[in-house]
């Protein structure tokens, strides 16, 4: 049979309705973009599988109006405990991020929820994701699609020929997108078992926690998913693919986990391997077809979150003239040091808590012990906020420049390439999903160079946190990330600093 053709082409087609690509056909929708999601399944995902919603991502859906679903009904850990009930020690995460973020903690939300979330969302707007449309094949630059993509979709009613400006690959793991492009995905496979298992009835499981266990062969993350005991158990397991009954006797005769009934069980092993590039031409990857990792630290769903936001707002300032073309570069060169600065962390936690044999039994040993005397130390010391920070995920830094190129006059404030803090004040330009202007305690001028389309300067008082001075004027993006911190000298700054930076951003006037 023929491919169907479609009337006009679109300007993203989302291959894969996971949390990522759902966030990425949401974000682009909202900002105008005619946005096509397709998903070979028949609905979104029924199991929990994903758990956490890290701070930055609930900013994100903040951004969007979608936190508050989340935040009445998911089961909020403020800290970490280790060890069992009988001899706990409590790290409190909580207070170290309050200040900092609207939304302190680790947000237990499971994956079918932030699915069903963002799907609705999608589907109430006008723009329902095609379930049940599995992708067959792409060509770049097709005779239809000089600039673009056609991809061949085959869907209920029989193949179809769909034109797009860009395709994203946000299709799991196995990316059919990612292996077409013949990219390597660099990293290596555990040799250790990971075994995942929704439980009822969990003894001794904290309700506002997470609780790490070490056990002489194995290691395991409760996570806290409502009242009565019930609770997510991620653990290690030695043998290759073994049975639930197998794997949950393992972890009840080693970590003394006791529970009452078994929802839903899994096991399988864990890679640590990142995309050699995340984008070719108009095709771009995100969430797990550009990055996998560990799962122990609740980051994986997360990073795909905020790979699809930034990207879809990249895609969405080059389709209306705001950026130039090239812009689309940042996307790579902003988020593949992220997802390699994470694998390298969970690769060597997971090194020492998770593979097997005697020396790294020995290793989990010493590391329980450590971090029973050594970790709340660590988190009472001036390392406490940062390292909160990263497990929000709201202390990434992107490079204005790059790497080894000296920083320009616009680029040496600390708060450009991280996001602006939130704070009552500056809330609902955070939520405009624009450009804009900000300065926080001064009054600033508006330089003659910025685009009309850029909004402000809008005058705030000074920054709580600190991070944004009141002798500089910031340029803020619609992922909230500050592009760049012009110095003032009464309320004016330098013209040639704002062109500048104007011309390396790629903003276009």
């Amino acid at each position: 049979m023929s491919p169907q053709n479609p009337s006009r082409p679109y300007d993203v087609l989302v291959v894969g309705a996971g949390p990522t690509g759902l966030m990425a056909g949401l974000v682009a929708h909202r900002r105008g973009l005619r946005t096509l999601v397709i998903d070979a399944k028949d609905g979104p995902t029924r199991e929990s599988r994903a758990l956490v919603v890290q701070a930055r991502s609930l900013e994100i859906l903040d951004q969007l109006g979608l936190s508050g679903p989340v935040l009445a009904a998911d089961a909020l850990a403020t800290g970490i405990q280790i060890g069992d009930a009988a001899s706990p020690v409590r790290l409190d995460i909580t207070s170290l991020q309050e200040g900092w973020t609207p939304f302190p903690g680790v947000h237990i939300f499971e994956q079918s929820r932030t699915e069903h979330l963002l799907s609705t969302a999608l589907e109430e707007e006008g723009c329902p994701v095609r379930y049940g449309h599995e992708l067959r094949s792409f060509l770049v630059g097709a005779p239809d699609a000089p600039d673009g993509v056609e991809a061949i979709v085959d869907g209920p009613t029989g193949p179809q020929r769909i034109r797009a400006r860009w395709l994203i690959g946000a299709d799991g793991a196995s990316s059919p997108v990612r292996h077409q492009l013949g990219l390597a995905f660099e990293g290596v496979t555990d040799d250790a078992t990971f075994c995942v298992a929704d439980l009822r009835g969990v003894e001794g499981v904290p309700e506002s926690a997470l609780s790490a266990r070490f056990g002489e062969r194995r290691f395991a993350v409760l996570f806290p998913m409502g009242s009565d005991g019930h609770a997510r158990l991620i653990w290690l397991h030695g043998a290759a693919h073994p049975t639930a009954q197998e794997a949950l006797a393992g972890a009840q005769e080693d970590l003394g986990i006791t529970f009452a009934h078994l929802d839903w069980f899994s096991s399988y092993r864990v890679h640590h391997r990142v995309a050699e590039r995340f984008r070719v031409g108009p095709v771009l990857l995100a969430g797990d077809a550009a990055h996998v990792h560990s799962p122990v630290g609740g980051q994986g769903m997360n990073t795909g979150l905020q790979d699809a936001h930034g990207l879809a707002h990249l895609l969405a300032d080059i389709a209306a003239g705001h950026l130039a073309p090239r812009a689309i570069e940042h996307f790579e060169a902003e988020r593949r040091p992220v997802a390699l600065t994470l694998i390298r962390a969970t690769d060597s936690a997971f090194g020492v808590i998770a593979r097997t044999g005697p020396v790294h039994a020995f290793a989990r040993r010493r590391l329980r012990d450590l971090a029973g005397a050594l970790a709340p130390r660590l988190l009472a010391s001036s390392q406490g906020p940062r390292i909160a920070g990263w497990l929000g995920q709201y202390r990434i830094r992107y490079r204005p420049v790059a790497k080894g190129v000296p920083l320009p006059r616009w680029a040496r404030d600390r708060i450009v390439g991280v996001r602006l803090a939130p704070t009552p004040h500056n809330a609902e330009h955070l939520r405009a999903m624009g450009w804009r202007l900000l300065v926080h305690g001064a009054r600033a001028e508006r330089p003659p160079a910025v685009p009309d389309w850029i909004e402000g300067p809008f005058t705030l008082p000074a920054d709580p946190t600190g991070s944004a001075r009141p002798d500089r004027l910031l340029l803020v993006r619609p992922d909230g990330f500050v592009a760049a911190a012009w110095p003032l000298h009464a309320g004016a700054s330098a013209d040639a600093d704002v062109r500048e930076a104007l011309a390396a951003l790629g903003v276009v006037g």
